[in-house]
C-alpha cells in the first residue's frame, strides 16, 4: 500500500510547468533578439563559445533534480512490515495506591498529587525502559500495559484519582500480583531486569501483601516501595465537584486521621528483594529507587515492532543530488570536445 508522508507538498509539483514555460518564453525572446541584432549566420560567428544545446541540457537537469526533490519531500511510503529492533532497558510497572486515603495532605500536595508528578519526572528520565502502570483501592485494575510509548504512559498518568476504583480499600496483595502477572506476560519477559514500584500509605487491610511479594521475587521481580504519609497521619478531604468540602468522618461522626504504616511498606520491600523510601513534600523518592533499578542493569532484548509504512524518500533525493553534482561540471559554453563532436553528420552547430 503507497501513501504520501506530505501530501501538501504535492502542489509544489505545479513549479515544474511553470518553469518549463517560463524557460520557454525566456528562449523566445532571446531569439526574437538576436535577429534584431543580426542574421544567424552571423551571430553563430559573433558568439562561437555560446551553446543553445548546452543551456538547455542544463535546464532539463535542474528541473529532474527539482522533480526528485519534491518527490523526496513529498516523501512516499510504502507499507506495513514487522521490524525486529534491539533495545536496552528494563521493565518496570507502577503499583499506585489510589485510595481515598491518598488525599491526605500531610504530603503536599496530597499523597497522590506528589506521587503522580514524581512518577512523571520518573518517566522523563527512561530511555528504552518498558513502563507499565497498575492502580489500586479495594480491587487492582492495568490502568497502562507495558509499554515504551512514554508520551501515552504521562497522558494516563493525568487521568488518576482516588475516584476510579468503585470499590474502596487497600489491597496491597492483589495488586501486586497483578502487576507480577503483567510482567510475566511480556514477550522475552525472562531476558530483562523486571521490578515493581508499589507507591502506598501501607494501610493494607484486604490480603497477604508479604506472600504476594515473596511469590514476585521467585520470579525474578524485585519489589521497591514508596512509604506515602506521616506518622502522625492527617484527615481525609471529602470534594465535591472538584472543592473540598470538609473531611471524611466515622460513624461516631470523628474525623478520620490516616497514618503511614512503614512497617508494611518495609516488610513487603525486604520480602521483594527491593529498597523502602519514605517520601516526602520535596522529595517522593522515586529518583532513588530508579538508581537502584539501574544498578540492576539494562539488557539487550530484540524486539518485534510493528512499522505501518517504510519511507522511500531515498529514491529520489539520491538521483537529484547525482544529477545536481553533474550539472555543476556542465557549462554553457562549448568546449574543444565539444567542437569536434558531430553528432548528426553536420558542420552547423547550435
Amino acid at each position: 500500500m503507497l501513501q504520501l508522508a506530505h501530501k501538501i507538498y504535492f502542489y509544489a509539483l505545479a513549479f515544474v510547468p511553470v518553469a518549463i514555460l517560463v524557460y520557454w518564453l525566456a528562449l523566445y525572446i532571446r531569439k526574437k533578439k538576436i535577429k534584431s541584432f543580426a542574421e544567424a549566420s552571423l551571430f553563430k560567428r559573433l558568439a562561437p563559445e555560446s551553446s543553445l544545446g548546452k543551456k538547455n541540457l542544463k535546464f532539463i537537469l535542474s528541473i529532474v533534480a527539482v522533480t526528485f526533490i519534491i518527490f523526496a519531500i513529498i516523501d512516499p511510503e510504502i507499507g506495513s512490515h514487522l521490524e525486529t529492533v534491539d533495545r536496552k532497558g528494563s521493565d518496570i510497572v507502577i503499583c499506585l495506591d489510589v485510595s481515598n486515603s491518598m488525599n491526605a495532605q500531610d504530603i503536599s500536595p496530597s499523597r497522590l498529587e506528589r506521587a503522580k508528578e514524581d512518577i512523571e519526572k520518573l518517566i522523563g528520565e527512561l530511555q528504552g525502559d518498558r513502563i507499565g502502570i497498575v492502580v489500586f483501592a479495594g480491587q487492582p485494575f492495568v490502568q497502562l500495559p507495558i509499554t515504551t510509548d512514554y508520551g501515552a504512559a504521562k497522558m494516563f498518568l493525568q487521568t488518576i484519582n482516588t475516584n476510579m476504583v468503585p470499590v474502596q480499600g487497600t489491597a496491597i496483595g492483589s495488586a501486586l500480583n497483578m502487576s507480577t502477572d503483567l510482567l510475566t506476560q511480556q514477550n522475552n519477559a525472562e531476558a530483562r531486569s523486571k521490578s515493581i514500584i508499589l507507591i502506598t500509605d501501607g494501610e493494607n487491610f484486604e490480603d497477604d501483601a508479604i506472600a504476594a511479594a515473596k511469590a514476585a521475587a521467585d520470579k525474578g521481580i524485585v519489589i521497591h516501595t514508596i512509604a506515602m504519609g506521616s506518622a502522625e497521619g492527617a484527615p481525609i478531604p471529602l470534594y465535591t465537584n472538584g472543592q473540598q468540602t470538609g473531611f471524611m468522618k466515622d460513624r461516631e461522626g470523628n474525623t478520620v486521621v490516616t497514618k503511614l504504616d512503614i512497617n508494611v511498606t518495609q516488610q513487603i520491600a525486604a520480602a521483594g528483594g527491593g529498597t523502602c523510601v519514605r517520601a516526602s513534600t520535596s522529595d517522593a523518592g522515586l529518583g532513588t529507587i530508579l538508581s537502584q533499578i539501574r544498578k540492576m542493569g539494562k539488557k539487550l532484548v530484540e524486539e518485534k515492532v510493528y512499522r505501518d509504512y517504510e519511507e522511500q524518500y531515498e529514491l529520489f533525493i539520491i538521483p537529484a543530488l547525482l544529477i545536481l553534482l553533474l550539472d555543476i561540471f556542465i557549462t554553457e559554453r562549448k568546449t574543444k570536445w565539444y567542437h569536434q563532436l558531430n553528432l548528426f553528420g553536420s558542420t552547423n552547430e547550435n
